[in-house]
């Protein structure tokens, strides 16, 4: 089971439940992976509410990797969730919600400016 202090949650992926979690070192594999200097950006990143099928690949195999599964992003793409589309959306924007949590959209990057949370305008 998920323990949402840690981080975690559960997902349905391929009529299997598994738990993900984005822990330091999953952060640092986006980091690269997207070319973001740092967790801020990371944050800032996702945002704005855009996801492509690549970056739920990427958050998705990384969040598996982090709660101790040894699946590649190829492993992933052919991974289906219930409700298509929607049920990977679903899958990140509760990823980053666990990860970031609401208090980062409160945070800010500079004195004027505010961060805008992980998952803007998702449930």
């Amino acid at each position: 089971m998920a323990n949402a202090h840690r981080g975690e949650i559960e997902a349905v992926l391929d009529g299997k439940t598994f738990r993900l979690c984005l822990t330091l070192g999953a952060l640092a594999e986006l980091e690269a992976a997207f070319g973001d200097e740092d967790m801020l950006a990371l944050a800032q990143r996702f945002g704005g509410g855009r996801l492509s099928a690549r970056d739920c690949v990427r958050l998705i195999g990384a969040g598996l990797r982090g709660a101790g599964y040894e699946i590649g992003d190829d492993a992933v793409r052919s991974m289906r969730a219930d409700d298509g589309a929607a049920g990977y959306v679903d899958t990140v924007a509760r990823l980053l919600q666990a990860t970031f949590g609401e208090g980062t959209e409160g945070r800010r990057a500079s004195a004027e400016e505010p961060a805008p949370g992980p998952f803007s305008g998702t449930t």
